[in-house]
């Protein structure tokens, strides 16, 4: 959002000519980069990124100096897109849903950037009578981020698909009610709540399964889409993309050094992590819980995000399928291996 004393100084360079007006503007607009993410470990490269400066770092070497950016933590994908469409944000980290949502509703104007991660997301339950998704009743309440469109909600209606057959892809859907991770946790940890089955996102499962009686996990994201989903992923408008394409390369470089330091050194990533965010889970933890299955996918391509595609445009979702990942996603990462 503009304020209004830069719009009137923006306005007052009308009279320099409609050349140098260009130029002050796209300063002004390289000069602060807004993104946004949400909470969990599987946003850990962010962290990295926001701690050690390095779209900053890259921005300066591709010739943009004076970049700052402006990290915002918001508890679901849903505002966060609501955001990026309105202008209020640049760049969004989230889910594959709300990518795909947004491509398809835009014709193409939103697009991804690079991916970050992949790490398995879990179906978690304290009801003793729920042992597999098809013990889930009418009044079973299961807490995802967004409901429909987030990608939790999506992997339910994957997975009714698969059980109960393909035109019964939205039997779960009453089922869910929307609620943050750090809000579904709270609620999986009061006794007395009516949400008691949460389809968490890293590092919110573990959490639950240490602390809250009777937790398990009933299912995970490999298991239905049949390897590993990219979770997050950065992406953008196109207008903001062809405006300010250094800094789409920078976020594309930066995010590659961030997910090589949590290779290298996971410790410190995961001090950065707790640092950002004030996780108060302790550092042995955490490194605990990465070494479990699938916890240590940080890739800039984007995985399995085609078959998540196929299932929106089957079941009337996207109004047009891609013919494949690069359709969704900026030229920046066409020389990626994608899924």
């Amino acid at each position: 959002m503009v304020k209004l004393g830069t719009w009137l100084a923006m306005s007052a360079l009308v009279a320099l000519g409609a050349g140098a007006w260009t130029s002050a503007a796209m300063a002004q607009a390289k000069s602060e980069v807004s993104i946004t993410r949400q909470p969990g470990i599987l946003y850990m490269p962010t962290h990295v990124i926001e701690r050690q400066k390095l779209i900053e770092k890259h921005a300066e070497r591709l010739g943009v100096s004076g970049v700052t950016t402006k990290w915002i933590t918001f508890s679901g994908g849903g505002a966060q897109t609501d955001a990026l469409l309105s202008g209020g944000v640049d760049i969004v980290n989230t889910g594959t849903g709300n990518l795909l949502l947004l491509w398809d509703r835009t014709r193409g104007g939103v697009k991804g950037i690079v991916a970050s991660s992949a790490l398995p997301l879990a179906l978690i339950t304290r009801d003793p009578k729920i042992q597999s998704i098809k013990d889930l009743g009418p009044g079973d309440k299961v807490a995802v981020p967004t409901v429909k469109v987030s990608t939790q909600a999506i992997l339910l209606q994957m997975a009714s698909a698969q059980l109960y057959g393909a035109d019964q892809w939205g039997k779960l859907d009453a089922n869910t009610v929307q609620l943050g991770h750090p809000d579904a946790a709270a609620a999986m940890s009061n006794p007395t709540h009516e949400v008691r089955s949460h389809f968490a996102a890293p590092p919110f499962q573990y959490i639950e399964m240490k602390n809250v009686p009777g937790a398990r996990i009933i299912a995970q994201s490999p298991d239905i889409i049949g390897g590993p989903l990219s979770q997050a992923q950065f992406f953008t408008t196109t207008k903001y993309a062809d405006a300010n394409p250094k800094i789409i390369q920078a976020v594309r470089d930066a995010s590659q050094e961030a997910q090589d330091f949590i290779r290298k050194d996971t410790k410190a990533a995961v001090e950065i992590y707790k640092e950002v965010t004030g996780d108060k889970t302790s550092v042995e933890d955490l490194l605990e819980w990465l070494k479990q299955p699938g916890m240590m996918e940080w890739n800039l391509q984007p995985q399995g995000t085609m078959k998540f595609a196929e299932h929106l445009h089957r079941v009337g979702t996207l109004k047009n399928m891609p013919k494949s990942w690069k359709d969704y996603y900026l030229p920046v990462a066409h020389d990626l291996s994608g899924s």
